[in-house]
């Protein structure tokens, strides 16, 4: 394993990974660990706290090509795909083979992805054939085939009820989880490499929920980006955008970042480009590959982003995070409010984003959901998590005690005066400007530091930039708060 320390924009090289025989096909992410695989034959694991490999990697098991790697959402699996028509599920603990899942048709598998929640393994292969696992029983479910040419890509939706998959035609096609086919796209002429679907729910102007960001790449030297609508009456529905231009040769690899605020991408031009998703500016391109780049991924809960390339090496970036980053996700309201909901990534995911990155492996170790966290007391912090510092408690039953706050006022409405102008947010330290409104304390701070001189509200100049605590709105907002937090009790506790 290389180090490096090149400085390139927004994104530091940190590490260059020099283990792979051969062509790096696929990196994926887990909240604690990178996986990658080569035409080397094999599947590589590292830790993220310091990017060196796993005592039980690599794993071997496959006869010929690794096309593919994929993490469960818990990251306790992982699933690769060969040239050899099988896939294999790892045990991440200690590199054991689970299962070897043959392609009914015996033909290459090309790609495999795990549904959201874990119900279903789903494998595409050359021969246009894809099959949608049993990951519980680890047994064959359903299987269908796309109209011409290979499988080469496949994303789940946010809630695992519909896929989509891409083959080397150009065409993308919506799936539901029965594996019928719901809707079919000619998207690139020369055909689909990957394709990739946000997390993060949008609107497209017309929908108000369900609708999603997913981004195709092909051989056609295009990023395109779609609106994605998922509902259980009316199946899915693609919908353009618009298409991406910065590479001079086929993308082969594109994936969003957590919280969809960046899509990346890599080439045959050897470049890897970061976009702003929101605009489609692109934010960086970086260009240390000397082979085409197959393969990029973000980290889920930190600012991490790995390619791969031809050339048999895998970079690790750090991203500048001043910059729109993948660590967010858990911020978005809609996250908030179903927080009883989220999987062990997603609290992995909020653990960094409050600053405890080093409990994520603790909380994994004792599967921590969205549901055991929000009822996390004092006692079971002691006597379960085994979490001796007083004060290290005590930060983490604030920031639950903070969350449960923000899953009741993220569903409810928010009084419009309680609100920040700024920020849109509910205040926790509201001070009274010099125009007379009342704005969150760091909000109205970042404004005036950022050497503007006018009120936010009347864009007139502000008289004084004395901050007045706004006590009487600050005590409030805290009724307000006590008032919804005991009627949703029943439920949040």
């Amino acid at each position: 394993m290389k180090v490096l320390e090149q400085i390139d924009g927004m994104a530091t090289l940190i590490h260059t990974l020099t283990d792979h025989s051969d062509d790096v096909n696929c990196c994926a992410f887990s909240s604690s660990c990178l996986a990658t695989c080569s035409l080397d034959k094999t599947i590589r694991i590292y830790s993220l706290n310091d990017f060196t490999e796993l005592p039980y990697s690599p794993l071997k098991g496959h006869t010929y090509a690794v096309h593919c790697c994929c993490f469960s959402p818990s990251g306790h699996t992982l699933a690769s795909c060969s040239t050899d028509g099988a896939t294999i599920i790892w045990d991440t603990s200690d590199g054991r083979m689970l299962a070897v899942l043959e392609q009914p048709t015996g033909s290459p598998v090309r790609v495999c992805r795990f549904s959201p929640e874990s119900t279903y393994l789903v494998s595409g292969a050359a021969d246009g054939s894809v099959v949608l696992w049993n990951v519980h029983s680890m047994k064959f479910y359903r299987s269908g085939n796309v109209k011409d040419g290979s499988l080469v890509a496949c994303a789940f939706s946010p809630g695992g009820n519909f896929f989509v998959t891409g083959s080397s035609c150009g065409d993308l096609t919506v799936w539901d989880d029965k594996m019928r086919c719901l809707c079919n796209e000619k998207a690139h002429d020369l055909g689909v490499t990957c394709c990739d679907i946000s997390s993060h729910p949008v609107s497209d102007g017309e929908h108000a929920s369900g609708c999603f960001q997913m981004a195709s790449c092909g051989q056609d030297n295009k990023i395109k980006v779609w609106f994605i609508l998922f509902a259980d009456f009316l199946g899915g529905e693609l919908r353009y955008k618009c298409t991406l231009s910065g590479h001079s040769a086929p993308v082969l690899t594109c994936a969003f970042s957590y919280d969809g605020q960046m899509l990346v991408s890599g080439s045959v031009d050897k470049c890897v480009i970061i976009y702003e998703t929101n605009t489609g500016n692109i934010l960086h391109t970086l260009s240390q590959h000397t082979r085409y780049v197959t393969t990029c991924a973000f980290a889920p809960c930190s600012l991490f982003l790995a390619t791969g390339s031809m050339d048999k090496t895998v970079h690790i970036w750090k991203l500048d995070n001043k910059q729109p980053c993948a660590g967010n996700t858990i911020e978005n309201d809609s996250k908030i409010r179903t927080a009883e909901n989220w999987s062990e990534d997603d609290v992995s995911a909020w653990l960094c984003a409050q600053g405890f990155a080093e409990l994520v492996g603790l909380f994994k170790a004792n599967n921590i959901d969205g549901k055991e966290l929000v009822n996390l007391t004092r006692e079971s912090l002691i006597h379960e998590l085994k979490i001796e510092s007083l004060g290290l408690r005590s930060k983490i039953l604030q920031k639950i005690e903070e969350l449960r706050m923000k899953m009741v006022s993220v569903s409810v409405a928010v009084p419009d005066e309680f609100l920040c102008p700024i920020t849109r947010e509910l205040m926790k330290d509201p001070v009274i400007a010099a125009d007379g409104y009342s704005y969150e304390k760091e909000a109205m701070e970042n404004w005036i530091s950022n050497n503007r001189r006018s009120s936010p509200m009347t864009n007139l100049p502000l008289p004084s930039l004395v901050l007045t605590p706004n006590r009487t709105l600050k005590m409030a907002i805290s009724r307000w708060l006590e008032t919804q937090q005991k009627q949703g009790e029943t439920t949040l506790l």
